[in-house]
């Protein structure tokens, strides 16, 4: 599966990175990182265990505040908002470690995505019957349904989250990202630990949101053929710093990639 076509990408940037730093007492998670990604895009972020990648993407989500820099959606200055205000102005989120309600059903795990676009309140919930909460709730339940439906898991809509073969939990979680309805949908790591048939799966997903859905996507992922394959542009870090950014076979033949990402010494000779 490719990405054959550079999608058509508005001026502005829907994201903007700039110059962001982290620090944890004396340790610096991230140096001075800037990019920004275009609505439309697919953008991969890569490097070895600790670059920072999770980092950057904690700093996106405002799960951590940077120690200095900004991070701006749609031009607007977010750095300070909380993870919950950024998802009501259309940022997604999955985690490298599964973040699923195990005790509740897929079907429920899903809806909770959807709860900061609950308009009525507890007073037009109790009158639930004679107000617009029930034709609300029908209207999520329609969208979760299109969900389930596009990632083809109306199998196991009822079941126990907790109980699912890990592969499953992975669609689950994506499916309650995809239910916050976001324009930037952060993916930490979707592949990890999947079998060869489950990647396919999830990056044939990860492409139709990306163009079917017009998500743009930011990605998380260890797996080189399919960073190479489905990526727009690509981002490597190490050590916290960006090291190269640009198409992905810039990025794959850019000297200090291969050495820093790949283990290709600089004067090793290709057979």
């Amino acid at each position: 599966m490719t990405v054959s076509d550079t999608p058509v990408l508005e001026a502005r940037p829907v994201l903007e990175v700039r110059d962001v730093s982290l620090a944890f007492g004396g340790v610096r998670a991230l140096s001075e990182v800037s990019f920004e990604v275009r609505k439309g895009e697919l953008f991969s972020i890569i490097g070895p265990n600790g670059a920072g990648k999770t980092s950057m993407l904690n700093c996106v989500s405002g799960r951590y505040r940077p120690t200095s820099g900004r991070v701006l959606m749609d031009g607007r200055d977010v750095t300070s908002l909380s993870p919950n205000v950024r998802a009501t102005l259309g940022l997604g989120r999955t985690f490298q470690n599964l973040a699923l309600f195990g005790h509740m059903s897929v079907l429920d795990n899903i809806m909770v995505g959807r709860h900061h676009l609950l308009h009525n309140n507890a007073l037009s919930g109790a009158l639930y019957w004679l107000s617009g909460a029930r034709t609300e709730e029908l209207a999520h339940r329609r969208k979760v349904e299109d969900i389930i439906d596009f990632l083809e898991i109306a199998h196991i809509r009822k079941a126990v989250a907790g109980t699912l073969p890990y592969g499953l939990r992975k669609r689950v979680e994506l499916a309650r990202a995809m239910a916050v309805e976001p324009k930037v949908i952060l993916l930490d790591e979707p592949m990890a630990d999947m079998n060869l048939e489950e990647k396919e799966d999830m990056a044939r997903y990860i492409v139709d949101l990306n163009e079917e859905w017009g998500m743009t996507v930011i990605m998380i992922e260890h797996d080189m053929g399919v960073v190479m394959d489905i990526s727009h542009r690509v981002m490597v870090l190490e050590f916290g710093r960006k090291i190269a950014e640009g198409l992905p076979d810039e990025v794959m033949n850019n000297e200090r990639v291969k050495v820093a990402y790949l283990g290709i010494d600089e004067d090793e000779q290709v057979a």
